[in-house]
């Protein structure tokens, strides 16, 4: 491949290179860069890559793509925005993958992962159609999953990605599309056939710093998809309508102004029924997923399924035919007498959502075992201590991925919500043996919830992963009980 063809869609500020040159491959990580490869240096938050110019250049890099001109002598293209540049690059190098299948986004602060699931299983119900999803949870090509570190992959992972999918034989690809991808370029170059809104809550201030900031970063995606699903139940809905440049389905279980309501909704431990309305026509849904979040999850689902083409009784019947997914209201296996579930909520509108939904449920008391991460954001720390306290029996406060902070200043922030408050607290760093204390001390009809890991099945100290899977540690404490 020529250089030329990857740079067509780049704009040059000044070119030191000959378009002509061939070149084998993408890099922008010096230490991943083979002979033959164009180097990008991209700025970091923690490094700049343009110090490693003369690093690729030993790997066998042949030339450079970067925002300043480099110090060692090798071609280079000038660009006002690397991050751009690798992303457009990238997907020119793959043959522009992505236009050839139809590609569904979806971004928020909660629900993403659901929802996509949810929509995956609703598009393979038709004949010939295959199905990509990338997301938090991991990446899959039909039913193949794939391991993944990031809710939205480096463009360059992306675009390899989507080359490996449609080779694969996929024909729609679901993603979720997180708001650090947005500002960061990810998904610069994409082009989306539907863009989901699922709703707007505080989560990461440590990047965006405001509200208005996060919602700018999200409303990006709306910018660039032929047709836009809302939630019309959000505050924050009608930034994303007014940011949409195509035409827009509004969802809402709450207003009967959107295009698409939900009637009749009946909540259980089994799950949640409903009705949708659109258009005049009814038809009924059963979730195998309990909570009012489940059922907003399911209509956004349905409302793009609508967008794609798919009739109302296909998307009903796709949700009620869908299974549950890893680390969202997961019960694990435990004695008949108590219930332990695993959800994902680390931010405090889906720490409530989730403690309401299992409040519902629970014939004893309500436990939330939680903590919150390190190197984030810190004012959702105080306001989670708060809303567990406000909504559980008793509260057991330890660590999620503490990182590089001392897990006891973390859960200091935690506790600092929870003053004034009169539900019993128990504080204990270690998860493991956090964990282990709450199943020894339940008492009959608990439902004790495990907040925050999910899906994972590790935890990060410092800048190590541990191996740490919650349903292993259940199990396993399960065990030695009997013994």
């Amino acid at each position: 491949m020529k250089l030329n063809d990857i740079l067509k869609n780049v704009t040059a500020l000044e070119t030191g290179a000959d378009g002509e040159m061939e070149i084998t491959g993408v890099s922008y990580d010096s230490r991943a860069t083979q002979p033959g490869d164009v180097f990008v240096a991209i700025r970091g938050f923690d490094t700049d890559g343009h110090r490693y110019i003369p690093d690729a250049v030993k790997k066998g890099a042949v030339a450079v793509i970067c925002e300043e001109k480099p110090g060692v002598d090798i071609p280079y293209v000038l660009v006002e925005n690397s991050r751009y540049a690798l992303a457009v690059a990238s997907r020119d190098f793959f043959g522009d993958p992505e236009s050839q299948m139809t590609i569904i986004g979806i971004t928020g602060t909660n629900g993403k992962t659901t929802s996509a699931f949810l929509l995956k299983h609703l598009l393979e119900t038709r004949p010939g159609y295959k199905v990509g999803l990338v997301g938090t949870v991991g990446n899959m090509i039909g039913g193949t999953m794939l391991h993944t570190e990031r809710t939205t992959p480096e463009s360059y992972e992306l675009q390899k990605l989507f080359r490996e999918m449609l080779d694969a034989g996929c024909t729609h690809v679901v993603m979720e599309v997180s708001s650090h991808s947005l500002v960061l370029d990810r998904v610069a170059g994409i082009h989306f056939n539907v863009g989901i809104f699922t709703n707007l809550t505080q989560d990461h201030l440590d990047f965006h710093k405001t509200m208005e900031d996060y919602a700018k970063a999200k409303s990006l995606l709306f910018g660039r998809c032929d047709k836009a699903c809302i939630n019309l139940d959000n505050a924050w809905s009608q930034y994303m309508i007014d940011a949409a440049k195509c035409p827009v389905t509004t969802f809402s279980i709450r207003s009967n102004s959107a295009d698409l309501t939900a009637n009749d909704i009946r909540l259980s431990a089994a799950g949640a029924k409903f009705c949708a309305l659109y258009g005049g026509d009814l038809q009924r849904v059963s979730l195998h997923s309990p909570g009012l979040f489940s059922v907003h999850n399911a209509m956004g689902a349905i409302a793009a399924g609508l967008c794609l083409g798919f009739s109302l009784s296909e998307c009903c019947d796709a949700m009620s035919s869908a299974a549950g997914v890893k680390g969202r209201v997961e019960v694990v296996p435990t004695p008949p007498d108590y219930t332990i579930v695993i959800d994902y909520a680390h931010t405090p509108d889906a720490l409530e959502n989730v403690l309401k939904t299992l409040r519902e449920v629970s014939e004893g008391r309500l436990v939330a075992l939680f903590g919150c991460g390190g190197d984030r954001d810190k004012t959702k720390r105080p306001r989670m201590g708060a809303i567990a306290a406000d909504n559980a029996d008793l509260c057991v406060v330890t660590s999620d991925n503490p990182r590089t902070e001392e897990p006891e200043a973390i859960i200091a922030d935690i506790l600092a919500g929870m003053k004034g408050k009169h539900t019993p607290v128990k504080v204990i760093p270690d998860r493991i043996e956090a964990i282990c204390w709450a199943i020894d001390n339940h008492c009959p009809g608990d439902v004790i919830l495990l907040a925050g890991k999910g899906h994972e099945d590790y935890q990060v100290v410092g800048h190590e992963k541990h191996h740490m899977d919650e349903r292993e540690i259940v199990a396993e404490h399960l065990r030695k009980e009997k013994e």
